[in-house]
């Protein structure tokens, strides 16, 4: 006795899951311009390592003798699968079985994948196309009745966001449960042309008034810029390397220490370009990126978040093969300015470097907060002191640059300063409770109104104060640690590098 009559019936009910839609819904989905899930799944993974669990989960059709006749898999794909070696929780959204419509999907499935992730300490993948689990109308006539909203395992969700890395990829048109699966991540990307996300498509929206299309209502050139989602990509295969390099910085879940690479450039490399980075002109800039090229590991750098909050630059990158997460200020937008969304970048940053126990290294250009009417009306300040709490908050270890300026509260979030402070500061450094140059004229203002030549005198006051705000008056006074040669910043982060991590691995 065999059961080879079973086996055979398993062989050809994954075949007709592999079929997916169909062959015209699947042609329909390459139509537009988008890979199908297991196609996905396939471009995502370690060649030949995804083994998908619940695959014969789904909707079987019977003849009268109870005979198989056709099977419609679900729309919802998992299983485990490496990146990197690394195993994973790898999930896809099938767009050609009813548009990922929760009347074609299989709950269970989607609450077991959450539930795989944190349970086995490994990161999640979620690779999101249509609503994503969302309703149809259609569904509701069959059913009888309407539905008191809730979402079955998303307090699992809740449970990813606070134990495993979370990465989720917006590869089509998303809605409702769709988009909130995306946004409930740790890093998220969007495909220029072809991802769009929205609490409710443009159908609904016209309802209000509102005439749009999906692009101008929900693409990646809005959402990409506002914080809903951090990067935007060219095309899935750019979505798939972003997802893999985003998890690579990263251990696969909370209580684990990311994993440290061999490093071919050198701890003690000083860069003499390093010299002649930072202009003499208070109101010049330079580009920050040039410079963390030239401090960070060769090609060792993944930014996040480039296209919103762009005062500050978040990124990933090593330290003699250390992961560390990067801080940066970007003087050429706004001056280095925190802002309202900057700020928000800020905090949402540093609690992810604090949650995966990666040192912080912040690198130091700024000029306080934004101010004016739009600043105030946007809640800058609010904004602005949740990320100085988060950095306070912070447990890991935390260096700061001060590369130039450093002005006000925001000035003072570079790093905790009830605890030691692992700093540095360039010649180019220059700082106070606010600039100087806009402080002089109020202070001032009865001796300058009482002098001869007022404009003569205020010039008198800027050279006289201009010497008591050289950094190495700070210095005499132990308020700044350490002044270093610019050249020097790499090697002594290094260090700092090597240090951070033994803490982290007692």
């Amino acid at each position: 006795m065999t059961w080879d009559k079973e086996l055979e019936e398993l062989r050809l009910r994954q075949s007709f899951a592999e079929q997916m839609g169909g062959e015209e819904k699947v042609a329909r989905q390459h139509a537009r311009g988008k890979l199908d899930a297991r196609q996905r799944i396939a471009g995502i993974v370690d060649a030949d390592s995804f083994r998908e669990i619940g695959k014969i989960a789904g909707t079987g059709t019977y003849d009268d003798d109870g005979k198989l006749t056709h099977f419609a898999a679900s729309n919802y794909i998992y299983g485990r699968g490496n990146i990197e070696g690394r195993p994973a929780v790898i999930t896809a959204d099938d767009f050609t079985v009813r548009g990922g419509a929760s009347d074609a999907s299989i709950h269970r499935k989607m609450i077991q994948a959450e539930q795989m992730a944190h349970e086995l300490g490994l990161p999640l993948v979620r690779m999101i196309d249509g609503t994503g689990g969302g309703g149809s109308v259609k569904s509701l006539e069959d059913y009888g009745a309407t539905l008191v909203p809730a979402v079955p395992g998303w307090g699992e969700v809740v449970t990813n966001l606070d134990t495993v890395p979370v990465v989720a990829l917006a590869l089509g048109p998303t809605a409702g449960l769709g988009a909130a699966r995306i946004v409930a991540s740790h890093y998220s990307v969007m495909v220029k042309g072809l991802s769009q996300l929205f609490s409710a498509g443009p159908a609904l929206v016209e309802a209000i008034g509102e005439t749009s299309d999906k692009e101008s209502l929900g693409g990646s050139d809005i959402h990409t810029r506002n914080g809903v989602v951090d990067d935007e990509v060219a095309d899935e295969y750019a979505a798939f390397a972003a997802a893999r390099r985003f998890l690579s910085y990263l251990p696969s879940q909370t209580g684990e220490l990311a994993a440290r690479t061999q490093s071919s450039d050198p701890a003690d490399r000083r860069d003499e370009e390093l010299l002649s980075l930072v202009p003499r002109g208070a109101k010049q800039v330079y580009s920050m990126r040039r410079a963390m090229r030239m401090i960070f590991d060769e090609d060792s750098i993944f930014e996040m978040g480039r296209l919103w909050g762009r005062a500050v630059i978040t990124a990933f990158a090593r330290l003699d093969g250390y992961p560390v997460a990067v801080l940066a200020s970007d003087p050429s937008f706004l001056g280095g300015s925190w802002e309202a969304k900057t700020s928000e970048k800020v905090e949402r940053f540093i609690k992810l470097a604090d949650q995966f126990k990666l040192p912080v290294v912040h690198l130091v250009d700024n000029p306080g907060f934004m101010i004016g009417k739009a600043a105030e009306e946007t809640g800058t300040i609010r904004y602005g002191v949740q990320a100085m709490n988060a950095i306070y908050r912070a447990k890991v270890p935390l260096a700061s640059i001060i590369v130039r300026r450093a002005y006000g509260i925001a000035g003072s979030a570079m790093s905790n300063a009830d605890r030691f402070q692992y700093r540095f500061a360039w010649p180019s450094g220059d700082w106070g409770s606010l600039p100087m140059d806009g402080g002089i004229e109020v202070a001032y203002k009865s001796e300058l109104e009482a002098a001869e030549d007022p404009a003569a005198h205020l010039e008198t006051i800027r050279e006289r104060l201009g010497r008591i705000r050289s950094p190495f008056r700070s210095a005499e006074k132990f308020s700044v640690e350490d002044i270093i040669d610019p050249r020097e910043t790499r090697p002594l982060l290094c260090e700092f590098a090597d240090l951070a991590w033994r803490k982290l691995s007692a």
